[in-house]
């Protein structure tokens, strides 16, 4: 299902790309670049995940690289890899822990104000998750969910561009799931 969700997403964003000719040479073209952060999961109740009962709230380092176009300084697309990391608490006594990653297309919106940039994105991510208590897994499916997110960025050196940015998944079962994260990217 991931794959094909994949393939679909990439399809639709080079898709997008063939307005390639109209675009500004200055504000537009593809960009790729990587980034780190911190993820961070609230579930008031696990009991539906797990056969324990209690809350789970958790944070983890993550990482994510990602490729986009920007057709114009106001508008992109964009294709995360996303590894959500393994957050882990302990319930019960028990260890629980989830291993979540996957892959999420956006469409991003940018305001430039002086020498930074704000931006809106919103797409899906598709993602795999595994949770485990005591090393036994009790959950391995595969879900998608909306996320949107904001930030501000700054271009250096005419071609790299760092950003900080705030997302949230919006996942049905989980009442909190968010990451903030610092990224680069080498505009081509």
């Amino acid at each position: 299902m991931i794959k094909r969700s994949v393939t679909m997403a990439v399809a639709i964003a080079l898709g997008g790309m063939s307005s390639l000719s109209m675009a500004d040479d200055n504000e537009s073209g593809f960009y790729a670049g990587a980034g780190v952060g911190q993820f961070n999961v609230k579930i008031d109740d696990v009991g539906d995940v797990t056969d324990t009962v209690g809350d789970f709230d958790a944070d983890d380092t993550t990482f994510k690289a990602f490729a986009g176009y920007r057709f114009n300084q106001y508008l992109g697309v964009e294709l995360d890899y996303i590894d959500l990391g393994n957050p882990e608490d302990r319930i019960d006594g028990r260890r629980v822990n989830a291993d979540i990653n996957g892959v999420a297309p956006y469409v991003v919106g940018t305001l430039p104000v002086g020498p930074i940039e704000l931006f809106a994105k919103a797409g899906y991510l598709f993602y795999d998750v595994q949770v485990d208590v005591d090393d036994l897994t009790v959950r391995d499916d595969n879900q998608e969910d909306f996320v949107y997110g904001g930030g501000i960025g700054l271009t250096l050196f005419d071609h790299l561009h760092t950003r900080l940015e705030y997302e949230v998944i919006d996942i049905d079962d989980i009442d909190d799931a968010n990451a903030l994260w610092l990224s680069a990217a080498w505009r081509f």
